[in-house]
């Protein structure tokens, strides 16, 4: 992977239609207002959203939710990993990779575990195996 081909930056006011388009154009139903939704999110201070770019073309994202949803991860206080997406094509270049690693740098400022949540679903098998790579384990 070239590091000058990737960047990864906060989500801004602009970015939400073009990252809607994206999804759209690969059939998935993302709608603009959930990016909406992550920009207000993320100026309260509740949620960082972290965007991939490819040579200057959007390729994906996820968001650290700093106070789970989750209930144990709550009580426990561990920040949570979640909505994490790469465009298709652009998956298998380290980009997920990339953006595991600037969310468990921010996440280790303040707690030493960071949780993330998965779907169970055969459409999750590449996150899944990627997940377990790098040392998160199921929780149940």
């Amino acid at each position: 992977m070239s590091l000058t081909a990737l960047a990864i930056r906060p989500i801004r006011p602009e970015d939400c239609r073009m990252i809607s388009a994206a999804f759209t154009r690969q059939g998935w139903n993302k709608p603009v207002s959930q990016y909406e939704r992550y920009c207000r999110l993320q100026n309260e201070g509740t949620r960082d959203v972290l965007l991939a770019e490819w040579d200057g073309d959007f390729a994906g994202y996820l968001t650290i939710q700093w106070i789970s949803h989750y209930q144990p991860f709550r009580e426990a206080s561990i920040p949570e990993i979640v909505d994490f997406n790469v465009l298709k094509k652009y998956q298998r270049r380290g980009i997920g990779s990339a953006l595991l690693d600037e969310a468990e740098m921010r996440i280790k400022r303040v707690s030493v575990r960071a949780g993330i949540g998965v779907g169970m679903t055969r459409d999750y098998g590449p996150a899944q195996i990627l997940y377990v790579k790098r040392g998160y384990v199921p929780c149940v």
